[in-house]
């Protein structure tokens, strides 16, 4: 009797990648041989990846969801402010990361454009955004509700770019446990929440209102 074969996920086909790029040092020339190589069809691979591009950004999504997932597991998470959910996602994505150094450091170094290297992130960056998004809270917020939207974009953009420079950091770290980045991590974004403190904008944009109506009704 023919032994049954196994139905191969979408998580069995990151972690095969993960490893060939590992062992060998290179990517698959082609998901053709991707796949005869590891004995499975190219219509399995296909029902999860479009390209092995998308199975590249995929694989840092994952470390993001990864991520989201464990920081629910947390019964106290939900009770965060903004700036112990962004410590708390940051410490939890970092620790996934070095759980899979070795592959984010050869994934992220393939290529010497730098820039083609990022395009891997394309899909962390999107999920890392809308993260953004959701936990920013009205303390962060400008009142005048015409100005939000673009503060919001701001926010994101440089929250994202922050992400990248820690990430840039943790790769270059060399110190035990990477604890230099711990502190890299808790500096940057204690650093940011300062930045990001609205009450004085919000004091200027009042004053300016009020200056603006005594010039138009004093006339």
């Amino acid at each position: 009797m023919a032994t049954k074969k196994k139905i191969i996920s979408k998580e069995d086909i990151v972690s095969i990648y993960m490893e060939e790029v590992l062992e060998k040092g290179q990517k698959p020339k082609s998901v053709y041989h991707f796949a005869k190589e590891h004995d499975f069809t190219e219509a399995e691979f296909y029902t999860f990846f479009g390209t092995l591009e998308g199975l590249e950004k995929e694989i840092f999504r994952l470390f993001f969801a990864n991520t989201i997932d464990l920081l629910h597991q947390n019964s106290d998470y939900l009770a965060y402010d903004m700036k112990n959910k962004m410590l708390s996602f940051y410490f939890t994505f970092f620790e996934i990361l070095t759980a899979n150094r070795s592959y984010a450091l050869q994934a992220l170094k393939f290529d010497r454009n730098p820039l083609k290297n990022l395009v891997q992130l394309t899909l962390l960056r999107d999920s890392f955004k809308e993260y953004v998004a959701e936990i920013l809270t009205d303390d962060y917020r400008l009142e005048q509700e015409k100005f939000q939207k673009f503060q919001e974009k701001g926010i994101q953009e440089s929250a994202w770019l922050q992400l990248m420079l820690t990430l840039k950091f943790w790769m270059e770290d060399a110190s035990p446990a990477f604890e230099k980045t711990d502190i890299f991590i808790e500096k940057s974004v204690n650093a940011s929440f300062e930045l990001m403190n609205v009450a004085p904008i919000n004091h200027l944009i009042d004053f300016g209102k009020f200056i603006f109506k005594e010039k138009i009704y004093s006339k």
